[in-house]
């Protein structure tokens, strides 16, 4: 990670501080981050290619479409 990539992820956290609410609690904010960056690994996979189709899902697990 360099130094303009922890930059950012200070300036979002910020941000992401300023938009909760006064009474949050630790998970509360635990939580907003574990969710951003979630979402973050799932686009970040999804650029390089590491997806499985809906139909092999359904498969591996025998869900009916």
């Amino acid at each position: 990670m360099n130094v303009m990539e922890i930059k950012n992820i200070k300036e979002e956290a910020r941000r992401l501080i300023d938009k909760l609410p006064e009474n949050l609690t630790w998970d509360d904010l635990m939580y907003e981050i574990y969710v951003i960056q979630a979402i973050e690994a799932g686009l970040s996979d999804s650029e390089a290619g590491r997806v499985v189709s809906v139909e092999e899902v359904r498969a591996k697990f025998g869900l009916q479409p």
